[in-house]
């Protein structure tokens, strides 16, 4: 009997996925809950094991390949089950909408292209310009099915710029899959001057109507106040010798963020130094006695989250989000923590992070920076941050100048903990030279809704919790 193994629901607002790798080949002995392909969504990478044990007889997609969710991407068969040569399968927009690509392809060229309808001055059109009257028969449905993929298959990036900039996905011309709109169909069509366009044209009637208002004239594109339009970034050409690398979906997404979070936000970062002596022996005094009661490592982490938690709840613009003219005042404080991987780089959010412990801090951050390496997390985990801790020092860092994670308002970079030498006051007054344990924090913050007076008590806050070192264990 074979299983087939469907694209996985990843999330609610996950609608497809992207084959980044199949861990096994067709003929190859799988076992349940093994391993099977890699796949990367909006949110995150994930191994997706396999449903059952037996023989991989078919692989329907292949990597690289972007597949809704739901669509039958593999086939395992039981003992002695038969393996077929891999072939080509219809792409899963044609699949969803029961038309195959290639009879989508021929319907299409068949069709003539209406001729677009051009407004009058009084804002009505002619009987000449409406658009013909819905005809039955395959052209028909091609052309539905067409307009309909631009709407609902293209990605969920491409679907949130259009809404930004009121923009119909069916008026693009779609250069991916059966006319899909990919991200550089949708730029391309914003920088030309095609959003401005859509908008400044008047609404078309089903029937003539009395003569409208004329709509305001749409803003040059160049004025108007849009972060996303595109960057054109220049074209190198490689050398002999050089090696050229596709970017990873991932990494692609990771600099689209970036750049982002640069338009949008007004950087401005402010750097303490920060005597850690107190906070580390406390850690050293507890850290096995930890281990043994709560079953994970005590980091310096949770005590650096503690103290943000106390300044965030003195200081709740850092806990903030920026809505056009509005600032919204999050409720819940849900830390997210930056996480190295060796592909690339992944922020996991502690839900309501000051609800917890030293200890329930220490095993939520503990547990999502293993699951994070393991391709394991669930988007629900890397969505919903309210403020995000980065943590450069594990690889030797002094301090950076961190890129705030959007929607956030500001991000804290915790440098390399370590011994220095460091001139101290006793009660005397007099000066004396101390090894201390000594750490340089870096906070970017929004200028647009965060001063720099409030930048620095923020951060004098965290300053002062950290070196009381008081901590209860």
């Amino acid at each position: 009997m074979s299983t087939e193994v469907v694209m996985p629901q990843m999330g609610e607002s996950i609608a497809e996925g992207t084959i980044t790798r199949w861990l096994k080949k067709v003929g190859e002995r799988v076992e349940r809950d093994e391993p099977l392909f890699e796949i990367t969504t909006d949110k995150v990478d994930a191994e997706i094991p396999a449903p059952t044990a037996g023989t991989l007889v078919e692989i329907r997609f292949k990597e690289g390949d972007t597949v809704p969710v739901g669509t039958v991407v593999a086939v395992i068969g039981g003992e002695g089950a038969g393996v077929s040569a891999p072939q080509e399968t219809q792409k899963p927009e044609a699949a969803a909408e029961g038309v195959t690509t290639q009879s989508a392809r021929t319907e299409t060229a068949t069709a003539p292209a209406p001729p677009a309808p051009q407004p009058q001055p009084n804002g009505s059109a002619t009987a000449a310009q409406q658009p013909p009257a819905v005809e039955s028969g395959p052209v028909t449905r091609a052309s539905q099915t067409v307009e309909e993929l631009r709407r609902t298959r293209s990605s969920p990036l491409v679907r949130k710029i259009a809404r930004e900039h009121g923009i119909d996905l069916a008026q693009i011309e779609g250069t991916g899959m059966s006319g899909r709109v990919t991200k550089n169909d949708i730029l391309s069509f914003i920088e030309s001057g095609g959003a401005a366009a859509q908008k400044a044209a008047p609404e078309q009637q089903p029937t003539p109507t009395a003569p409208q208002p004329e709509a305001p004239s749409a803003q040059p594109v160049a004025q108007a106040p849009s972060i996303i339009e595109p960057v054109h970034a220049p074209v190198v050409q490689p050398a002999e010798g050089d090696r050229v690398e596709q970017m990873s979906v991932m990494r692609k997404k990771i600099a689209e963020h970036m750049i982002l979070s640069k338009r949008i936000s007004a950087h401005v970062t402010t750097v303490y130094e920060i005597d850690m002596t107190r906070v580390a022996r406390l850690r050293e005094q507890h850290k096995q006695s930890f281990l043994e009661r709560h079953g994970t490592k005590l980091t310096f982490m949770p005590f650096i989250f503690q103290a943000v938690i106390s300044a965030i709840r003195r200081y709740p613009i850092f806990n903030a989000q920026v809505s056009g003219d509005q600032i919204i005042y999050k409720r819940d404080i849900n830390l997210g923590m930056a996480v190295a991987l060796d592909w690339g780089l992944i922020v996991p959010v502690i839900k309501r992070a000051d609800e917890l412990s030293i200890a329930g801090l220490a095993k939520a951050a503990n547990d999502l920076a293993e699951r994070a390496r393991a391709k394991q997390l669930k988007p629900d985990e890397v969505q919903g941050g309210t403020f995000t801790i980065t943590n450069p020092g594990v690889f030797g860092g002094l301090f950076g100048t961190p890129i705030i994670n959007q929607p956030q308002v500001a991000i804290l970079g915790v440098g390399v903990i370590e011994k220095r030498p460091k001139v101290m006051t006793n009660e005397e007054g007099d000066d004396y030279i101390a090894i201390r344990t000594m750490s340089y924090f870096a906070l970017s913050f929004d200028h647009r809704i965060i001063d720099g007076a409030d930048a620095e008590r923020f951060l004098g806050h965290i300053k002062q919790v950290l070196e009381a070192g008081q901590f209860s264990l």
